[in-house]
């Protein structure tokens, strides 16, 4: 659906030049949501504006949906746009409009007869759950339902992809929750391909299926957000994960924990998918004479399943030690010692 090659941006400045985006080759299937996750200045923003032709990329192919966003322009841009819907993070409504004339002004652009249109907007209101708020204005919305509307905008013209700029940054917590659902409900029914560009993890975790790291205007890794999440190789990869899995102060609690025990050992596990499910604790305490405390731990939900880290501490002979450790192990749950006191 989508395929980056050799992708470079760069733009000029009266200090020299800025390459925001270096040499991104990446794909991105049909159907999927695709993360691409990096911290402020990252070219995150450039990538996503080049997908549908708001950049042109200075060299590179930028393959959307079977055309080269970088080579066309005039009626075949508009084209072209016309099957990506973006939705941004301040909602880019017009403030003079209805919920209802929000939705349909890309309607209205395309030349879509009237009757058509409100046929069409119906459906969208009834999609986003904005049934009663068809007449209200954007002042008269919250959060949420601005982008909610943005989303039904956005999807309008029924486009193939729908790219997402930071769309649930400037929302709480819970209404972010309620924002990544609606996309996943809408990537479900429409098959959408949905590319959305974040630096919180906790929407990676919670709707993609891949993602892509990016740094300095490359990306750094990528993969299935489970695989990430199991084993992220690059230090940067390890911070985003760490937002979401480990427990605040990780390091801190560490080290308190080892004066804490003189005794034992303090073990990390990290549960992946069905093994996050299993009663561990219970069936060592029921088959090892040791005594086990959990210290602490988090168990995070991904799109592609349960991930967990969990700290504790078992105390015991050695050989009953090394035998919940294999124990451990044969679950499908990684266990790391952290310490092994004497």
């Amino acid at each position: 659906m989508i395929t980056l090659s050799n992708v470079t941006k760069i733009y000029k400045a009266k200090s020299g030049t800025v390459t925001a985006v270096d040499n991104v080759s990446l794909h991105i299937r049909e159907g999927e949501i695709f993360g691409i996750i990096g911290y402020s200045g990252a070219g995150k923003s450039s990538l996503i504006r080049m997908l549908n032709g708001l950049e042109k990329a200075t060299s590179g192919q930028v393959i959307v949906a079977g055309r080269d966003m970088a080579n066309i322009k005039g009626r075949e841009l508009r084209k072209a746009r016309q099957e990506i819907g973006m939705i941004f993070q301040h909602f880019n409504l017009l403030w003079s409009r209805t919920v209802r004339e929000n939705i349909a002004f890309p309607l209205e652009i395309a030349g879509v007869p009237k009757k058509e249109r409100l046929k069409r907007v119906d459906e969208l209101i009834k999609l986003v759950g904005l049934e009663g708020r068809e007449n209200a204005y954007p002042s008269q919305l919250s959060g949420g339902q601005k982008q909610r509307v943005g989303i039904a905008r956005a999807l309008a013209n029924n486009p193939k992809v729908l790219l997402c700029d930071e769309a649930t940054s400037a929302l709480d917590p819970q209404t972010t929750d309620s924002i990544l659902d609606l996309l996943v409900d809408i990537n479900k029914r429409l098959g959408l391909t949905i590319v959305l560009i974040t630096h919180e993890m906790h929407v990676i975790r919670k709707i993609c299926d891949r993602v892509a790291v990016m740094e300095s205007g490359k990306i750094v890794e990528e993969g299935e957000v489970l695989r990430v999440f199991r084993k992220p190789e690059q230090p940067i990869t390890k911070r985003f994960v760490q937002q979401v899995t480990e427990p605040e102060e990780t390091k801190e609690t560490i080290s308190h924990l080892l004066e804490k025990y003189p005794q034992g050992r303090v073990i990390q596990l990290t549960f992946v998918g069905d093994a996050a499910e299993q009663p561990l604790m219970t069936n060592i305490i029921r088959k090892f004479n040791v005594s086990v405390n959990i210290v602490q731990g988090k168990i995070s939900q991904t799109h592609q399943g349960a991930y967990g880290v969990l700290f504790i501490h078992i105390d015991g002979t050695e050989e009953e030690m090394d035998k919940v450790i294999d124990y451990i192990r044969q679950q499908q749950v990684e266990a790391e010692v952290m310490t092994n006191v004497e």
